[in-house]
């Protein structure tokens, strides 16, 4: 590895924090860097995946304030992505990587509408029973498989199943995603460390970067209008919809 590999390394880690706690979507900018610097694309996966532990570590740091009062929450949904995420990443180990290259542009780009949306579709508003909704947990669950997977904006789609599903801000609802969604993480990183074809030398720097994104990406969100932060993240899902279908389809 280069001193220049190194800097595109930190620097994609620091915007790919960035981008997991602001807009949900780390991916689109680690993954292809990785991609860019010669890892195969199951590499770049799991490489990605294993650094992007401390984007969740970073985050939570970050997050205390919006976190206040949802410590029991957060436990209960992160058995659920845990498992999920587990779960994942055993299916990862034991399947082609390119499984859901077809149907995860259309996934992506269908979560960031629907998120874009969501407050003006009857049935998608939170109400105070929906935390205890059966089918809402189960999305929670559903969504941390795909994480474990693939994860290629993940976090998009965790979002809409949780806004669906709390009766809270959405910079509150955020950090909870960011919370659960970096216990997933962990989970599949842990099996990806021992089973998958991992890019050690890659990982310390991008990881970094990660930490720092993901610790600083919780202040921007505080400072952005709900409106705004919803529009943003809805944007940057589905350009990251468009690029990736533009890989699958061509």
């Amino acid at each position: 590895m280069t001193l220049a590999d190194g800097f595109i390394l930190l620097a994609a880690g620091i915007l790919g924090g960035l981008a997991s706690t602001v807009a949900s979507v780390a991916s689109v900018v680690s993954y292809p860097v990785l991609l860019a610097l010669g890892l195969p694309p199951l590499s770049a996966n799991v490489t990605n995946t294993v650094s992007l532990v401390l984007t969740g570590v970073g985050s939570v740091l970050g997050s205390r304030p919006e976190l206040v009062g949802q410590r029991a929450r957060v436990v209960r949904l992160s058995v659920l992505t845990a498992l999920g995420g587990g779960t994942g990443a055993a299916i990862l180990l034991v399947a082609p990587a390119d499984t859901f290259a077809v149907v995860v542009p259309i996934l992506i780009g269908g979560a960031s509408v629907m998120l874009l949306l969501q407050p003006r579709i009857r049935g998608m508003v939170a109400t105070p029973d929906s935390e205890d909704s059966r089918s809402r947990k189960l999305g929670v669950f559903a969504v941390a498989v795909y994480a474990g997977y693939f994860g290629a904006a993940a976090g998009v789609l965790l979002l809409i199943v949780l806004s669906t599903m709390l009766t809270e801000s959405l910079a509150r609802i955020n950090a909870v995603k960011n919370a659960i969604s970096g216990v997933a993480n962990g989970v599949a990183a842990s099996l990806f460390a021992v089973f998958a074809p991992v890019h050690w030398a890659y990982v310390p720097l991008l990881a970094a970067g990660f930490l720092i994104g993901g610790f600083t990406g919780p202040r921007l969100v505080r400072r952005l209008p709900v409106r705004a932060l919803r529009i943003f993240i809805a944007a940057a899902g589905i350009a990251l919809a468009v690029k990736l279908g533009l890989s699958a389809y061509r």
